[in-house]
């Protein structure tokens, strides 16, 4: 086929080199130069061309160079072109048609989902008046790169929000960023750095302006990468945790818990961090397994003597400044007689601290600045960083004789999960959130049902982390984020005076009536958790605290909340408990909780253990939609161990998707041929009058087709997506591909009857198309791709409806095709167990009922050029069972029957023939398998004694050149076991 459109505008161009993620490629040269493309995806070329997909063009030299690469328009020959979005240009040599090169699955063109979206195909549709079905992304940090915990979310999140949509329900899967405080301050302050730029020189506004210049430039990196996974979120729909409408939201939370006595401030102990100098949560902090040391000090009695001491052994000595009491063991003899006098603490010139053996009020000593170096209470160790003081001080205790010992030891240490350094436990004012009244509620919803959390396992984790709960602790030292609505009264006491408001002009007028029109006020200078505002995350997207917003009313409370089940506790939980507070219900009804992806050998990735797969390197070699599927494999709640085998082994389950479509769009009828497409077309299979007709593999695989859709829809209704992709895996490889793709060649290829050849296109055309549809929500480019190039398609995959279920079916058919399956796996395992060459003809000797000899005879006469492991010269006969015997000859002879042999009288142990020369192997396989097989019934064999028949069990195999009769007297031109 010729373009002259395209050889015509781009007339400039020597040669125009198209890449398609799955059309492979297509060479365009000058006004001489033809497509070289199938005769199905010719039509849509320049569509294609001028649409979505990217063309690369350069000029070829005389000498056939370009810039890296050497074209031979003789030999093939490829080279690699870098394109934008890691896509990469295969370059093939003139005269090599599209259909020679199979689909490697290795470009993807996020064009495709820029498609999609400006088609509208990702904004919920009202048109069948459905309930909708609601996700909300969970928000990536805005500095965040794409790693395979978001490739996991969004696959699963996109496969929920595809099969919904592809039923008629309004789908919305909400996306959006988090603004990260903490990681995106880092950021921005080492950017600075490299400037020589300090933050607290710019000052806290200044310095919040650059982080939001950084976010405009660099904010929308993880987004644009979470598209190239094929996600169909609602893009204009895309919310940012600092958006006006969140922040909105979240000063609104805190007033009503403000006003309800759920928020408070005071000074309690948390987890600090010296290098970014603000308390964290727990989910910032990690644990690790670390050698250090324990050191054993003495603690001298007061009014004793030097023997009177007691040990105190601790893993930081440098805290010891801050003892305020010794508490020791009433029922331990060595200790109780001490109770009630003083101890001395060591290096403090003779501060002495309480003896005590209940806990009782204590003065709180803070003997840490925020920096990590010891304070004042320090006393000559005042302004030291925290491990100098360590050493400096046991080195001091050897010297004065109060260090008992020091022994190697292994703690579980607190490392920041952004910075690496330890976490000091630090007593802090900050403010909190009381928690157990809150989770009562997010109790009773689990407990009711009204919340369902998936796998269910995990509903003991969820009581037990809720009834255990402790207050939280919501304020972060830094410059990025929500500041916190609170404000103080200048030379009033900042813990009794201070005004919650909703801005600074409604603090100063609430101000001004308590204390007069001259009152001075200044904003608490923290900012809220990152959680706090991520907790709201379900609603405040949709409108609230405006319970009167469009979206507020028509998606809450949303349907699903996906999420790997690592932070139940930080995000999930708290959603529940925000949800049931502010909107009076449960923000979701259902919680899916995925696994951790691990490496191959089940490790956790990690930079240290260089074991960290990059999906954007994955998609490169494999392909979205197989990384996808493996990634779907996985069971919900437990870890996947990712490797390139599976990977590999998807890779090949695309490809063979790709090879299945290019066999259908090959045996279809011509697409101008419309009395053949009426046809085709008006074959139906949604009742049973309709498949009655069916030859038996069309009948087995229409039948085995909707028994299938019901399982696969079940399962996703059920969250098992792991079920799904198995099903579909087993059917799609194992049934249409390895046996109706070849019996259907029987009809198209051989056949003189056009019907069975239009029966067999139609059934063809109708399983692939509902393949698709089902695969779709795993694998969404390769699927759509293949359904465009299907005739007649009128819309998109992505909206196209979901198969019916319920459809007819017929079990036995499907049992008579698996019993023909049964023996042909049975007669290649013989084979393969005597290790007999794949193209030496040998007998097979089977045992049938009648049942089966009927409908397997009828298959066989239809296709026996494509099963020729159903040739059949020694026969073995059981009582009411048939036989036929075949030769070569009769291939040769339009494979006819050469013989009919009738049914055999008595039992297999008295009948058989005079000629048949029955092989150990083969009654070993009738022992082995015990097959039944075809018989066809004409001649009756005349029956032999037992002592016979035992003769010829011990005979050896006859020699191949030999001659051999048939029992009508024929003589064999060649041997049956060549």
């Amino acid at each position: 086929m010729r373009s002259t459109a395209l050889t015509a505008s781009f007339a400039a161009a020597k040669y125009i080199i198209r890449v398609s993620p799955f059309f492979g490629v297509v060479r365009v040269g000058n006004s001489d130069t033809n497509f070289f493309i199938s005769r199905n995806a010719a039509s849509a070329a320049s569509v294609h061309l001028k649409s979505f997909l990217l063309v690369h063009f350069f000029n070829v030299s005389k000498k056939g160079r370009d810039r890296s690469a050497d074209l031979d328009k003789k030999q093939l020959r490829a080279a690699s072109f870098p394109l934008r979005d890691c896509i990469y240009l295969r370059v093939f040599g003139d005269g090599m048609p599209m259909t020679a090169f199979a689909f490697s699955g290795l470009t993807l063109i996020p064009s495709e989902v820029t498609r999609w979206d400006s088609q509208g195909h990702f904004k919920p549709s009202f048109d069948k008046g459905n309930e909708s079905f609601v996700v909300t992304m969970p928000p990536p940090n805005v500095t965040g790169s794409l790693h395979m915990g978001h490739a996991m979310f969004v696959t699963h999140e996109d496969i929920m929000i595809r099969y919904n949509r592809m039923n008629g329900r309004p789908t919305l899967w909400l996306p959006g960023t988090d603004h990260a405080g903490i990681a995106t301050q880092l950021v921005v302050e080492r950017m600075l750095a490299s400037e020589g730029i300090k933050r607290t020189e710019l000052g806290r506004e200044e310095f919040t302006k650059r982080v939001w210049e950084w976010k405009e430039k660099y904010g929308g990196m993880i987004t644009n990468q979470i598209r190239r996974l094929g996600a169909s979120c609602d893009w204009t729909r895309e919310h940012f945790t600092l958006d006006e409408q969140l922040s909105r939201a979240v000063i609104e939370a805190f007033i009503k818990l403000h006003e309800k006595g759920l928020i408070y401030q005071g000074s309690y102990m948390v987890n600090w961090s010296p290098n970014l100098q603000t308390a964290v949560c727990d989910l910032e902090v990690e644990y690790s397994e670390e050698p250090g040391a324990l050191y054993h000090i003495k603690y001298l009695v007061a009014g004793g003597s030097k023997s009177d001491f007691l040990t105190v052994a601790t893993t930081r000595p440098e805290t010891l400044f801050g003892d305020t009491a010794v508490a020791v063991n009433p029922e331990d003899e060595r200790y109780a007689k001490y109770i009630g006098k003083s101890a001395i603490v060591p290096m403090t010139f003779g501060r002495h601290v309480p003896i005590i053996a209940d806990k009782l009020d204590f003065p709180i000593l803070t003997v840490m600045n925020k920096d990590g170096t010891l304070n004042e209470v320090a006393g000559l160790y005042n302004g030291l960083d925290r491990f100098e003081a360590r050493k400096k001080l046991w080195a001091e205790l050897e010297e004065t004789g109060l260090a008992v010992k020091k022994e190697a030891h292994t703690s579980r240490v607190p490392r920041s999960q952004r910075g690496g350094e330890i976490i000091e436990p630090l007593v802090s004012k900050q403010w909190f959130v009381t928690m157990e009244p809150l989770a009562e509620k997010a109790l009773e919803a689990v407990k009711t049902g009204e919340l369902t959390i998936m796998p269910e396992r995990f509903d003991k984790i969820y009581n037990h982390w809720l009834l255990n709960i402790k207050d939280w602790c919501i304020s972060r030292q830094l410059w990025w984020g929500h500041r916190i609505p609170v404000w103080y009264i200048v030379g009033k006491d900042p813990e009794e005076d201070y005004i919650v408001a909703r801005s600074t002009d409604e603090a100063l007028k609430q101000a001004q009536q308590k204390y007069g029109k001259n009152v001075e006020i200044y904003q608490d200078p923290d900012v809220l958790d990152t959680w706090f505002s991520s907790s709201l995350w379900p609603f405040s997207t949709l409108g609230w605290p405006d319970v009167s917003a469009d979206d507020f009313k028509r998606f809450y409370p949303t349907s699903v909340l996906e999420t790997g089940h690592d932070i139940l506790f930080f995000w999930v939980a708290r959603m529940v408990m925000m949800g049931i507070e502010f909107t009076g219900t449960v923000p979701f009804t259902h919680v899916y909780l995925h696994g951790l992806i691990r490496d191959s050998q089940g490790r956790k990735m990690s930079k240290t253990l260089g074991n960290v797969i990059d999906p954007l390197d994955t998609i490169k070699e494999f392909g979205t939609d197989a990384l996808r599927f493996t990634l779907a494999l996985g069971t919900v709640g437990q870890d996947l161990n990712l490797s390139t085998e599976r990977l590999t082994s998807n890779k090949a389950f695309t490809n063979k998707l790709w090879n299945a479509g290019k066999f259908v769009l090959q045996n279809l009828p011509d697409r101008s041929d419309a009395s053949a497409w009426e046809t085709l077309l008006a074959h139906k299979f949604d009742k049973e009058e309709h498949l009655l007709g069916l030859p038996l593999p069309e009948y087995w695989v229409v039948s085995k087709l909707h028994v299938l859709v019901d399982a696969v829809t079940t399962s996703y209704d059920k969250y098992f997506y792991n079920d799904v992709a198995r099903e579909m895996y087993d059917f799609f490889w194992g049934d249409f591909a390895d046996w109706y793709i070849e019996a259907s060649k029987a009809h198209l290829y051989q056949s003189e009857d056009q019907a069975l050849a239009s029966t067999s296109q139609a059934v063809l055309l109708y399983v692939y198309e509902n393949i698709l549809k089902m695969l779709h929500p795993f694998m969404p480019f390769v699927t759509e791709e293949l359904w465009q190039a299907l005739p007649n398609r009128k819309e998109a995959l992505i909206v196209s409806p979901w198969p019916l279920t319920s459809l007819p079916r017929n079990l036995t058919t499907i049992k008579r095709f698996e019993n023909l399956q049964a023996l042909t796996r049975a007669i290649r395992n013989v084979r393969a167990e005597y290790s007999v060459e794949p193209a030496k003809r040998i007998s097979a000797s089977i045992v049938a009922n009648t049942e089966v000899i009927q409908y397997i005879s009828r298959f066989i006469e239809g296709f026996t050029p494509y099963l020729l492991f159903f040739i059949f010269l020694n026969v073995v006969v059981h009582d009411a069972c048939m036989i036929i015997d075949r030769s070569w000859k009769s291939l040769q002879q339009n494979l006819r029957f050469l013989n009919m042999v009738s049914r055999a009288k008595g039992s297999c142990n008295r009948t058989i023939h005079d000629s048949t020369i029955i092989q150990e192997s083969n009654l070993r396989f009738l022992k082995k398998t015990r097959t039944w097989m075809p018989i066809k019934e004409d001649v009756e064999l005349k029956e032999k004694s037992d002592h016979h028949r035992h003769l010829s069990r011990r005979r050896k195999p006859p020699d191949e050149t030999k001659k051999i009769r048939t029992p009508q007297g024929e003589e064999l031109k060649e041997s049956p076991h060549k």
